[in-house]
C-alpha cells in the first residue's frame, strides 16, 4: 500500500536529519562530549520522526477502494406487511445503506425474505451453514474477507462476488445480512448500529412477525 504524503513528508524529514546530525559529526574538528550528546539527541529525534512516518498508514489507514460489484439496484418488501412495519424497513434500510458501507441489506424471516434492498441478485437468498450457526449462537458474525471463506458461496444469494458479509441474528427466528462494498468496510460504530436496529426489529416487531408469518408468503417487488 502507497504511503499518503504526510507520512512521506514525516519520514523525508526524519531521514533528513538524520544525515545532517551524521554529517555534523563527521566534519566537527573535534569531538567534544556536548557535541556528542547532541549528535545523539538529533539522531533520536530523527529516528523517532521516521518510525512516526512509517506507522502513520497504521493509525490513519486508507479506504479500501470499493469492488466493482453487479446488480440492478431496487427494493423487494413484502406485500402482505402492515404499513407501520413497511415504514420502519424502508428507514432502517436506508440508514443503514446510506450510513454504513453496505451494498445490499436483506432481512430474512422465518425463511422468507421480507425486505432485500441496494445491489439485487437475481437469484434467491436461502440460509447456509454459516446464518444458521450464527442464529444457533445468538451472536453476529462478521465475515470481513470472503475471499478467506469456503463456504462463501453460501451468500451468492445475497449478491455475487461480495467481498465482505455481516450476519446479525434477529434471535431464532429472523436474520440480518449486509454485504459490503469492500473488505474490511465495517467499523465498529457500523456494528454497534446494526445490532441496535436488529433489537429494535426482535424487541418491537418479533412477537408480531411470528405470529404473521411462518414461510409461505411470496415477496412483492417495488422500486426505490
Amino acid at each position: 500500500m502507497a504511503m499518503s504524503t504526510a507520512a512521506r513528508s514525516v519520514v523525508a524529514i526524519g531521514g533528513t536529519g538524520l544525515a545532517l546530525a551524521v554529517l555534523n559529526q563527521m566534519t566537527a574538528p573535534q569531538l567534544d562530549p556536548p557535541l556528542e550528546r547532541a549528535a545523539v539527541l538529533a539522531s533520536i529525534l530523527a529516528v523517532l520522526l521516521m518510525l512516526v512516518g512509517l506507522l502513520w498508514e497504521r493509525v490513519q489507514p486508507e479506504a479500501a477502494a470499493r469492488s466493482p460489484l453487479t446488480g440492478k439496484e431496487g427494493l423487494r418488501l413484502r406485500a402482505d406487511l402492515s404499513e407501520p412495519l413497511r415504514r420502519e424497513l424502508a428507514w432502517g434500510s436506508t440508514m443503514l445503506l446510506t450510513a454504513t458501507p453496505a451494498a445490499v441489506v436483506l432481512l430474512q424471516w422465518n425463511g422468507t425474505v421480507l425486505l432485500h434492498r441496494g445491489l439485487l441478485a437475481d437469484t434467491d437468498y436461502e440460509a447456509g451453514p454459516i446464518a444458521r450457526r450464527c442464529q444457533q449462537n445468538g451472536k453476529a458474525i462478521s465475515l470481513v474477507d470472503l475471499r478467506l471463506y469456503p463456504g462463501r458461496e453460501e451468500f451468492s444469494g445475497l449478491l455475487a462476488d461480495l467481498p465482505s458479509v455481516l450476519v446479525q441474528p434477529l434471535g431464532a427466528e429472523g436474520l440480518l445480512l449486509l454485504g459490503g462494498w469492500s473488505a474490511r468496510c465495517f467499523s465498529r460504530s457500523d456494528l454497534a448500529w446494526i445490532e441496535g436496529w436488529a433489537q429494535r426489529l426482535h424487541q418491537d416487531w418479533g412477537p408480531t412477525l411470528s405470529e404473521a408469518f411462518r414461510g409461505d408468503g411470496v415477496e412483492a417487488p417495488g422500486s426505490d
